[in-house]
């Protein structure tokens, strides 16, 4: 019996003393340290499906409102106003004199109607060439009179005396008038600048909503011109 109660008491402190120095623990509690209990690990690892859904799923007020912005917005931002996308150039709107009648006009004052606008110099022999087919198509359109012609003269060095003469000469019957210098330069930052060198016969058509459209350069018959300009006239407002 002593034999025991000794033998037991050597075992009892070699585990002590095991255990104080960091020696081996039991099986027992290795499987209590290194294994969490179940519900520990549903408590720690795994988020209830409330908490998934409200850290990582938004609502879908949440997401319309934040991504997907209404109608109105993309139209206010995205797209501009119809008026605006029309707005006419500024040179449209410059008051301009007949050199026929003297009368003061502007592009703005022929809105809804198909215009011929051409620059030239009284000095350049392909424009009066160009005038010529221009006239033959007053006459294949019979005159009528939501079609406007206007020959401008870009020349720096010609005047409205100079310009004068050359329609009394020539006997065209269209609106004639000199180019102020911003107008020239204006036709040339849209239209590009061999829009002021006559000799290649520039020619713009400006249709009834007001927008440009150059057409090739180069002498252009009466027929040719009335086939750049049907559509325009049969384009209603």
């Amino acid at each position: 019996m002593k034999t025991r109660t000794t033998l037991f008491s050597l075992v009892l402190l070699t585990a002590i003393v095991l255990t104080a120095c960091g020696g081996t623990a039991t099986p027992d509690a290795l499987m209590e340290k290194a294994m969490p209990t179940a519900d520990a690990m549903m408590e720690k690892e795994t988020p209830t499906a409330d908490a998934m859904m409200g850290k990582e799923t938004p609502t879908a007020d949440a997401m319309m409102g934040k991504e997907t912005p209404t109608a109105d917005a993309m139209m206010g931002k995205e797209t501009p106003a119809v008026d605006a996308m029309m707005e006419s150039p500024a040179w449209y709107a410059v008051s301009l004199v007949d050199s026929r009648t003297s009368q003061t006009f502007s592009i703005n004052d022929f809105k809804g109607k198909v215009v011929l606008v051409e620059t030239i110099a009284v000095w350049c022999s392909s424009c009066f060439r160009q005038q010529e087919q221009i006239n033959a198509l007053h006459g294949l359109l019979a005159d009528r009179d939501d079609f406007v012609s206007l020959s401008i003269d870009i020349d720096p060095n010609e005047n409205a005396d100079v310009l004068n003469a050359y329609v009394n000469k020539t006997g065209f019957d269209w609106h004639y008038a000199v180019a102020p210098a911003d107008v020239s330069s204006e036709i040339a930052a849209l239209y590009g600048d061999q829009f002021l060198n006559p000799p290649s016969t520039p020619i713009l058509i400006i249709d009834r909503k007001g927008m440009g459209h150059p057409l090739p350069f180069g002498i252009k018959s009466a027929d040719e011109l009335l086939k750049f300009i049907q559509p325009f006239l049969d384009e209603a407002m």
